[in-house]
């Protein structure tokens, strides 16, 4: 299987390390992984001409786009980041942000349905699971097929500094949670929230043609006639 890791952070600690954890589990190379940081790739500006024009005139297409390249050539998707203030890194959600006119409301790529998105994040104390949630929400918004959380909550400074039992309960969950990866990789059915919500954009893309680039993109997919 191939895999995409977005770290949304630079330094490599606990979340890092969890990520690595997990793919070291999966039926796959060190070729079939590539792994990107969210640093540098330029902070949305709200400009919207990704949605209303063409995704190209983004001011950091440049940097952002082998990313998506990488992202639309993997089976599996993992996004990473600690738990910042009850979120994900600021940086993770910028670029998020420029996924925008990827999302299903607007021009979704139809392949994500056969795609995996990984939510992994850690945290000393809260927050993990709150920081996990909203990277997953932005997967199902992708259109993603299936989508699978990793919370951990470290309750120390670092992996290292864990409790065996905290410690043991991690490495089941990531194991468990490997072995769904492993089986599922390459003949996703998209769950039912995603195919509703594909239902429902299509629908309103078919009856409101709001956008003249839009319409013509969900045409061009064989979306709608």
């Amino acid at each position: 299987m191939k895999v995409v890791v977005l770290h949304g952070q630079s330094h490599k600690k606990n979340t890092y390390r969890l990520v690595h954890m997990l793919l070291e589990k999966l039926h796959c190379t060190e070729e079939d992984i590539k792994e990107y940081v969210a640093n540098g790739t330029g902070q949305c500006i709200g400009c919207t001409k990704c949605i209303l024009e063409d995704e190209q005139l983004c001011p950091h297409r440049e940097q952002i786009a082998p990313i998506i390249e990488a992202i639309d050539g993997a089976d599996v998707i993992i996004l990473d980041s600690p738990n910042y203030c009850m979120g994900m890194s600021g940086q993770l959600k910028s670029f998020c942000d420029h996924m925008a006119y990827r999302w299903i409301s607007h021009r979704p790529n139809p392949d994500m349905k056969n795609k995996i998105g990984i939510a992994v994040s850690t945290t000393a104390g809260a927050g993990a699971g709150k920081a996990t949630k909203a990277i997953r929400e932005q997967f199902i918004w992708w259109a993603m097929g299936r989508t699978y959380m990793l919370p951990i909550t470290v309750a120390a400074n670092t992996i290292d500094e864990m409790n065996e039992k905290k410690k043991k309960k991690m490495n089941q969950k990531v194991q468990k949670l490997a072995n769904k990866i492993n089986h599922t990789a390459g003949s996703v059915k998209p769950s039912i929230k995603t195919r509703v919500l594909f239902m429902i954009m299509t629908k309103v893309h078919d009856k409101f043609r709001w956008s003249e680039i839009e319409t013509k993109y969900w045409q061009e997919k064989g979306l709608i006639r």
